[in-house]
């Protein structure tokens, strides 16, 4: 099962943002962006979070989920008590390093847990 993430941010625009980097590094990963509130808003959507997972899942991959702010964190624990727990998981950390990072890991072949372990990256492939 491949890993594939959706990116939560409080701005549509740095959700998107950051896929886009993100994806630059990591071309066969899978990327879905749930930023701003169902309107174009600031905020975070628990529809928009839960449509983005719910897309990836049915496509058979496991999901990964960075957020950018705690609020956006509770959201997101939200999703996670009405889906299935096995494939879709939190992995806090900066949002933009963790992202690019992560993805990266993904890329490799990396499974979970060490997905989740370089989302929580401070600077990309530090030593």
């Amino acid at each position: 099962m491949s890993i594939a993430f959706v990116i939560v941010s409080h701005s549509a625009k740095l959700a998107e943002g950051v896929v886009e980097l993100a994806q630059q590094m990591a071309r066969d990963v899978e990327f879905r962006a749930a930023g701003g509130t169902g309107d174009g808003g600031i905020g975070t959507s628990f529809d928009l979070i839960l449509g983005a997972v719910e897309e990836l899942t049915e496509a058979g991959h496991e999901v990964a989920l960075l957020t950018d702010l705690g609020s956006a964190d509770m959201t997101v624990e939200a999703v996670l008590e009405v889906v299935d727990g096995d494939v879709v998981h939190f992995c806090p950390g900066p949002l933009v390093e963790g992202a690019v990072s992560a993805a990266v890991t993904a890329q490799v072949g990396g499974d979970m847990a060490a997905v989740s372990e370089a989302a929580k990256a401070r600077e990309l492939f530090a030593p």
